[in-house]
């Protein structure tokens, strides 16, 4: 089992170097695509290879025209059965953490809940790929009230680091619905703007933790970007006879993500590339304050 982790994590990193020379490759069949279509004359850099391109482009078909990346890779068996996923926390987590835990283990269909013990991360991460789970959804707090959560796809990554802001569980909504049992169908997804680059990658990790639901299916889970944090909601829905109105019902938890960092490995790979961290200097908040300021004046 380890050599062939080994393996396949050395096969998924040589794809993964190959990328580069497949996208430049890719930009010059595409440049000479559009010089034939419109009629102009082949670019001049690219008069030598020329003959070599068309020879490539005859040989193309819907599947081999676009570049595969390693994000193809990642989860190029996503659809082929239901995910499993593997809920568990930090060292000595504290009641609520477990409570967190416990709700997130009933949230998401297919997925159990270990105790993380005296586990090392190391360990927890080989145990989780030889019972063949998917994803590993691990919950961290700071004094007892949860603020991370990390998403780490199986069997090579990637892992996606989150903060946890204004968790409120399902005894702490108020509705008395809420409290009862959670169904167990596989819910709806509302995936609400996550247009940009970073946010199909983002949506794409998070809605592989959840199985292709079936079109009567009356729960419906929300994840709304708004301003960089991710608002979690849990509901269900009924229509009555005779009203065209729909009920919602929240079921809960409720609370909000801010993604902090996706890396290229799982959580027990140290050296792992990072795909994205968040920095002091990309958010440009400051910009319109200042220039509101100048009318002011």
């Amino acid at each position: 089992m380890i050599r062939r982790n080994v393996r396949l994590r050395r096969e998924y990193l040589y794809r993964k170097s190959l990328e580069g020379k497949e996208k430049d490759a890719y930009e010059r069949k595409r440049k000479i695509k559009q010089a034939l279509e419109e009629g102009k004359p082949i670019p001049t850099e690219l008069k030598r290879q020329e003959a070599a391109l068309k020879h490539d482009i005859e040989l193309e078909d819907d599947n081999t025209a676009v570049p595969r990346t390693h994000m193809d890779d990642e989860y190029a068996h996503a659809g082929e059965r239901d995910p499993r996923i593997l809920v568990t926390t930090s060292r000595d987590p504290s009641s609520r953490l477990m409570a967190f835990a416990k709700e997130l283990r009933l949230v998401i269909p297919n997925a159990d809940r270990m105790n993380r013990g005296g586990q090392i991360i190391k360990d927890l991460v080989d145990s989780a790929r030889s019972h063949d789970y998917t994803d590993i959804v691990m919950v961290h707090e700071h004094r007892g009230e949860p603020d991370g959560l990390t998403v780490c796809h199986l069997p090579y990554g990637p892992s996606a680091y989150f903060g946890v802001y204004n968790t409120v569980l399902r005894h702490d909504i108020g509705e008395k619905r809420a409290v009862g049992t959670i169904s167990e169908a596989y819910p709806h997804l509302i995936l609400d703007n996550f247009s940009s680059k970073l946010g199909t990658r983002v949506a794409s990790i998070l809605q592989h933790l959840f199985p292709v639901p079936k079109p009567d299916a009356k729960r419906i889970i929300t994840l709304a970007n708004r301003s960089d944090f991710i608002s979690f909601r849990h509901h269900t829905y009924q229509m009555p006879k005779g009203v065209k109105s729909t009920e919602l019902t929240e079921c809960g938890p409720r609370f909000e993500l801010k993604l902090y960092q996706i890396r290229l490995g799982t959580v027990d790979q140290a050296h792992a590339e990072n795909e994205w961290i968040i920095r002091a200097y990309i958010r440009s908040a400051k910009k319109p304050r200042l220039a509101e300021a100048d009318t002011e004046d």
